[in-house]
């Protein structure tokens, strides 16, 4: 692939091998600040990779290193998930600047890329997640309009089941239970809901929990080929 090489100061030493992707928006009006805060030293924040809408790659962080991506996190018994995952910025204003569909270009960059990172990593389906997906509590990134199918179809992240569902009439214990186990941090539930409905049920996000969304999380427990 190509890369156009911007290289943040913010990083560190990682504590832990890469077994994630973890999918952010920049959340800012335009890539230029994003690039800009993203390389600041008095941010301290920063990404492995940037993927613009006109589909311009920019490498920010050598894989080896760990970035400063996910902020306060959880997915799957890590806690430290900058340490296990590689974070990609995809630029789009978010929901405070004017939330707005991905542009093919910029998806046609991102598939290759994540495939890439995923082959070489050994990262398993269901750990190519969104930032709203580790830390529930806090973020809504990427997004709703995330395209997380066109991902599924190429098996770069799990699909949102849609076949053969069966409500196991858990009661609202019992989902966030299953929940957890499937890998959320449920402390705060109703964000926890909304997350999952977010990558899971887009086009319907409520924080509350039916037949619809306990059938779904019932088959993404269920044995799968990763």
């Amino acid at each position: 692939m190509d890369f156009v090489d911007r290289p943040s100061p913010n990083y560190d030493e990682r504590a832990l091998p890469v077994t994630m992707i973890v999918l952010h928006y920049t959340g800012m009006p335009d890539c230029q600040g994003a690039m800009d805060r993203l390389t600041s030293p008095e941010a301290k924040v920063s990404a492995h990779y940037c993927v613009d809408e006109d589909g311009t790659v920019y490498r920010l962080v050598d894989e080896a290193k760990r970035a400063w991506h996910a902020g306060k996190s959880y997915w799957r018994g890590v806690t430290d998930v900058n340490s296990a995952s590689v974070g990609i910025e995809i630029v789009n204003p978010g929901h405070e600047f004017g939330y707005r569909p991905f542009p093919d270009e910029q998806v046609a960059a991102l598939i290759p890329l994540v495939s890439d990172i995923k082959e070489r990593h050994g990262v398993s389906r269901g750990n190519v997640v969104g930032h709203s997906d580790v830390a529930p509590a806090r973020k809504e990134d990427p997004g709703e309009l995330f395209p997380w199918d066109a991902f599924a179809k190429r098996r770069l992240a799990l699909p949102s089941p849609t076949r053969d569902l069966m409500d196991p009439f858990w009661t609202d214990a019992g989902f966030l239970l299953a929940l957890e186990r499937f890998g959320y941090e449920v402390t705060d539930s109703q964000k926890a809901v909304i997350a999952f409905q977010r990558r899971f049920r887009p086009d319907r996000i409520d924080g509350i929990i039916d037949g619809e969304c306990r059938a779904k999380l019932l088959a993404l427990l269920l044995p799968r080929p990763q």
